[in-house]
């Protein structure tokens, strides 16, 4: 069977869409890169929370940081995602009608980006956790020994340090999002692989859609594995790590 492969048809006007297929397919890169970004906020911001709450002495507050972590971990992001999408509304009425009088593309995006932030928070709590681990106990205990409560312990030495010390990690869960944002496309959201999908849909040159989908993907990644390398580089420890 011959392959239908034609590039040319990445210039054919899309369908119901005042542009050519590239162009399309490259609009849906817009979604991608701004559910991508929010999304990794999010993750930062719940990840650090739950991350520097996980080393708490105190039991219960380890405990629950330690279910929400095995919670939004263990279960696959297409089940978290229809699970946001389809079951939560059904149980918050106000939110649910906000959906249906909403353009969908705003729910759904709102649904990703929460689903994809939850998702990855648990991976960066974890990082985080590691990442307070490994700090040497010389300089919590030094910063106790200058007066220093706990809650200015963990905000000026132990976190600040913790998250420098990770950039590594958290460089691979920044490009894992970039390939997770994919998902979206089963509730709808135009992204960069939904609209990919629609030109090979209505010309059936799918070779030429996904080729041109996988080099938009491989040009988000390559900028945002350098982003993460420059922050590496500028945020390294001497002593603890090498600069690039």
């Amino acid at each position: 069977m011959a392959l239908n492969f034609n590039l040319d048809a990445l210039m054919e006007p899309a369908l119901l869409a005042d542009m050519p297929w590239w162009q399309y397919i490259l609009g849906g890169a817009g979604w991608t890169i701004g559910l991508m970004l929010s999304s990794f906020a999010l993750a930062l911001v719940l990840g650090i929370i739950v991350g520097t709450l996980r080393t708490s002495r105190i039991r219960v507050v380890s405990l629950v940081c330690e279910a929400w972590i095995e919670l939004f971990r263990n279960i696959p992001l297409i089940v978290q995602i229809f699970v946001w999408y389809f079951v939560i509304p059904e149980f918050i009425p106000w939110y649910k009608q906000w959906m249906i009088e909403v353009d969908p593309v705003y729910s759904q995006f709102l649904t990703a980006f929460i689903c994809m932030g939850f998702f990855t928070s648990s991976r960066v709590a974890e990082q985080v956790r590691a990442g307070i681990a490994s700090i040497p106990a010389g300089l919590p205990n030094a910063a106790r020994a200058l007066g220093m409560t706990q809650v200015q312990t963990y905000g000026y030495v132990i976190i600040p340090l913790a998250m420098r010390l990770i950039v590594p990690p958290l460089t691979s869960e920044a490009m894992n999002l970039v390939k997770n944002t994919a998902v979206a496309l089963t509730i709808g959201l135009p992204e960069l692989t939904m609209r990919a999908n629609e030109m090979g849909e209505n010309t059936f040159q799918f070779f030429a859609a996904y080729i041109w989908a996988t080099f938009i993907y491989i040009v988000i990644a390559l900028v945002v594995n350098g982003f993460m390398r420059y922050v590496e580089a500028r945020s390294a420890v001497p002593g603890l790590i090498l600069a690039k």
